[in-house]
């Protein structure tokens, strides 16, 4: 009776062992011919914006590299989270990505009360893309020519002056909360549904200051009918280098980047991520995605998916502090 128990035993432990070589084997197999079919690069916010054409860019050269197609799916709504939450819950098998952005990633979580994921635990960073240098702008109808002007005319009028955002939680809307309090000033947020909107009224002069993308901004600074205060990030633009920083201005350390990065859902295989990372890291490096982004006023990146998580960790941080300090205000 013992004899056949053992053997039972034995039996069963080969079949366990054979179950997880075979699986073993498989998923190796699977991680090393990835992709084998199309890859989906899902974007949350409407087409052609900044996000959206370097996901095109990025889309387009991950093709040609791989020899698969990478669609790209513009899944807008509810401050980008709808489209987040789609690749938080993706099978985790390295054919539905997400163009992560400072809002999702990094900002929502402080801002949403009913978050339907997490942005630090529902997806594993691949590559930090891009990033863009915000401009604080006025109409050239607002009686300011520089950041210490501004400044001192939102002090002599607490609560009249306002700023406009494309929308609530976006890089527009903290830039502006971020020099709010750095400066100490009582200006009013007037969000709007795009940036579009937010600079018709800006150029009209029914808002005050709009810190919008550098991209969307160069055009009406080169017309003449915005004026440029200052560049958010910390050293001048290339493309535009008689405009101050806002640390130069004497809002002394300021940063402020819109930055997006290719993420995946949690648990998908390592030797994928790093398929991924590898590959777009040499474009990125490329002279043609250099001379399409820097033509848009973005700047590339890279690195390790290490470094991208720290990165995001790094961002939530600094965010969820400012959103909690000043209060500001969630749905």
């Amino acid at each position: 009776m013992n004899h056949f128990a053992n053997l039972k035993t034995l039996t069963n432990v080969i079949a366990t062992l054979l179950t997880f070589v075979c699986t073993t084997v498989t998923a190796q197999a699977q991680d090393e011919s990835y992709p084998n079919k199309s890859v989906r690069i899902i974007v949350p916010f409407a087409a052609g914006g900044s996000t959206d054409i370097v996901a095109r860019i990025l889309a387009d050269k991950l093709g040609a590299e791989f020899k698969q197609t990478f669609v790209v799916d513009n899944r807008s709504g509810a401050a980008g989270n709808i489209g987040a939450d789609a690749v938080a819950k993706a099978p985790a098998d390295g054919y539905t990505l997400l163009v992560g952005t400072t809002g999702t990633l990094a900002i929502n979580r402080y801002l949403y009360k009913d978050m339907t994921y997490d942005g630090l635990k529902d997806f594993a960073p691949v590559s930090y893309t891009s990033s863009i240098t915000n401009i604080l702008v006025v109409s050239s109808k607002i009686p300011v020519r520089t950041v210490a002007e501004l400044i001192a005319l939102a002090k002599s009028k607490p609560g009249e002056l306002n700023f406009a955002s494309s929308g609530a939680g976006s890089s527009t809307h903290m830039s502006s909360e971020l020099f709010k309090a750095m400066a100490g000033i009582d200006i009013v947020h007037v969000p709007y549904r795009g940036s579009a909107q937010a600079m018709n009224d800006v150029l009209s002069g029914q808002v005050t200051m709009l810190i919008d993308n550098a991209p969307s901004s160069v055009g009406f600074i080169q017309q003449g009918t915005l004026r440029p205060l200052a560049v958010t990030s910390i050293k001048r633009l290339p493309t535009l280098p008689e405009i101050p920083t806002m640390d130069e201005s004497g809002l002394k350390g300021y940063e402020s980047l819109s930055w997006s990065g290719i993420v995946a859902p949690a648990a998908t295989p390592q030797p994928i991520i790093a398929k991924l990372n590898q590959a777009i890291n040499r474009l990125l490096e490329t002279e043609d995605v250099k001379q399409r982004f820097a033509g848009m006023g973005v700047e590339p990146v890279g690195g390790t998916p290490e470094i991208f998580t720290r990165h995001i960790q790094s961002e939530s941080d600094k965010w969820g502090k400012l959103i909690k300090s000043a209060n500001i205000a969630t749905n």
